[in-house]
């Protein structure tokens, strides 16, 4: 039997997440978490000296698949998502992105409007090739039972990026632009727009089951701006992905939004939303949860910190969220200080999970 939610039409699923996005209430709670490929990893750390530097990580197919594939080889999570970054759009675009030790990502900035005609759609596909390449290894070698994720940034985190140069504690370059010149900044939403769609269309094409959409800075913005550049974007890319392919769940992710969140699920058009750190559990469950998937929310704090106090926070989501469609996961990514042990014990504590019991 087809499942029909909120007329996506898709054909039957047997791997965990798959049934969790589609609506449905599962036995196992599926499990999955933000940056589970990463620095906290010794097999990473490993991986990641060969390469030389992180953006040649994400664009070596080989290595990038290693690294996708050691928590899924570790912990057995139910799904993998693609190691890449949400800047491979501007830097296949033609602004040259680099890692600094120490400093994250930095980029030359954009100046003003002048500055996105240096910018070169027609690149997005043949410059993101290793990628798909990825892609398309990883599906390949998951498990049969494990679901592949394939992503990218939101636009306007990825042109706060591209405008401020790097990460920012008040992104007022940003604002200042979209406030003062708002149809040049829209210029530059749509055409991260397209190349998003284009990106994502190519993940799929490659493998990829699931989409997800990061919008880590959605909620530094007031309300009316988070609905013309956080959330009407998201919309226009997951529509013109369902376009092409209808049957792939997507998952937002609209860091910091708060209140903003209920809106965000019910206009958004995606199948499953992602709870930062913050979005109070109950709230989500009564308010959430009855029009979508949920997923989340850990603290990332509490993973690095273990103990009595883990195993409290993982009890709360699950008791709160555990009983109707749900993913758990992080409210963001693991931080690179945490112990793996740390996760292994929540990996075994969710998997004991079953509604009214944890054991």
């Amino acid at each position: 039997m087809e499942n029909k939610k909120e007329g996506l039409t898709v054909p039957p699923v047997t791997k965990p997440l798959l049934k969790a996005l589609s609506g449905q209430k599962t036995i196992e709670t599926p499990l999955w978490l933000m940056r589970q490929a990463g620095r906290y990893l010794p097999e990473y750390r490993e991986t990641r000296a060969k390469a030389g530097n992180f953006l040649s990580l994400c664009y070596t197919p080989g290595l990038a698949t290693e690294v996708t594939l050691q928590p899924i080889n570790r912990y057995q999570m139910d799904a993998a998502i693609l190691f890449s970054d949400i800047l491979v759009i501007p830097d296949a675009l033609g602004q040259n992105v680099s890692f600094r030790e120490g400093e994250g990502p930095c980029l030359p900035p954009l100046e003003g409007p002048q500055s996105l005609d240096t910018l070169n759609p027609d690149r997005v596909r043949s410059h993101l090739d290793p990628v798909f390449r990825t892609v398309s290894n990883l599906a390949s070698q998951l498990p049969q039972d494990t679901t592949l994720i394939g992503f990218c940034g939101a636009p306007w985190t990825v042109a706060t990026y591209m405008i401020e140069g790097k990460s920012s504690k008040d992104f007022s370059r940003t604002k200042a632009w979209a406030y003062s010149k708002p149809k040049d900044f829209a210029r530059l939403i749509t055409l991260l727009e397209d190349a998003s769609v284009d990106y994502l269309c190519g993940q799929i094409e490659a493998g990829a089951e699931v989409l997800q959409i990061f919008d880590s800075w959605a909620g530094v913005l007031p309300e009316k701006e988070f609905y013309r550049w956080a959330l009407e974007p998201v919309q226009r890319i997951v529509s013109a992905v369902k376009d092409r392919h209808p049957h792939i769940p997507i998952i937002g992710f609209p860091r910091g939004a708060g209140l903003l969140y209920e809106r965000f699920v019910r206009e958004s058009g995606c199948h499953a939303v992602s709870l930062d750190t913050t979005v109070p559990l109950e709230w989500a469950a009564r308010t959430l949860q009855p029009h979508m998937t949920v997923q989340g929310n850990l603290d990332p704090v509490a993973l690095l910190a273990g103990g009595e106090y883990l195993d409290q926070a993982i009890d709360a989501i699950l008791h709160s969220l555990g009983h109707g469609p749900f993913v758990f996961n992080l409210g963001h990514g693991i931080l690179p200080a945490t112990p793996p042990e740390n996760v292994s014990r929540l990996v075994e504590r969710v998997r004991s999970f079953a509604p009214g019991r944890v054991s």
